[in-house]
């Protein structure tokens, strides 16, 4: 498993893109089926990526948080269009309820749980941004059940402190200066939280200090 971590625009989502755009799934979400949603954006750096495939995985499925209801919205679309009788409701496949009926966090369980069961690569661009501190720990939980058998490879980008310390996990670290491994313990999310929970009051209290100072050298002396 390898995890992506990062400021926003370090390039972690540009990075996943690429490469589920070299594994053939759908650049707005899904897999090598779903046929919906933009061209991939990332067509040069895919050709010029190389994945190290052990073994060569052509099924799997991109999840991407911030155009996760397009895919449900598109799930949906095919049921409301298949003809009677023509099989079981695609749905069934997600866990029998429409993904977007059910609360944000819901959704992104039940699509961890029903599709990610088998053999394959998955790659997801910040699956906590729905999730509970609960359900992320329920995640890793999955995560450790899927991987057990050694059938599933991993790439994940996130900001969560919590899905960053999943056991053996190579996290990489972005920023201007480019990509290196590191632990979990030398990222900037992790010490952050960590000083904040051990000492919220005295966080906060510089921080707003710091605040009102800004506003009070932006505002423009009076006459």
């Amino acid at each position: 498993m390898a995890l992506f971590v990062g400021e926003n625009g370090t390039g972690k989502s540009t990075l996943l893109e690429a490469a589920a755009a070299n594994c053939g799934f759908n650049p707005t979400g899904g897999n090598r089926n779903h046929a919906y949603g933009r061209e991939a954006p990332m067509a040069e750096l895919a050709a010029a990526m190389r994945l190290s495939w052990l073994p060569r995985m052509t099924q799997g499925f991109f999840m991407r948080a911030e155009s996760f209801f397009d895919f449900a919205r598109y799930i949906d679309d095919l049921d409301a269009e298949r003809f009677p009788g023509s099989g079981p409701p695609i749905l069934d496949a997600y866990g029998g309820k429409s993904l977007n009926k059910q609360s944000h966090g819901e959704s992104f369980m039940a699509l961890f749980r029903n599709k990610f069961a088998r053999r394959g690569i998955y790659i997801l661009d910040e699956p906590e941004a729905a999730l509970s501190p609960t359900r992320q720990l329920a995640f890793l939980r999955l995560l450790h059940d899927l991987e057990k058998d050694g059938d599933t490879q991993w790439l994940i980008a996130t900001h969560s402190p919590i899905l960053m310390t999943y056991p053996n996990a190579q996290l990489f670290y972005l920023d201007e200066t480019g990509i290196r491994e590191t632990d979990y313990r030398e990222t900037p999310h992790y010490r952050l939280v960590r000083d904040f929970l051990n000492a919220p009051e005295r966080f906060l209290d510089k921080l707003l200090r710091e605040e009102k100072a800004d506003e009070q050298s932006a505002t423009p002396p009076t006459k």
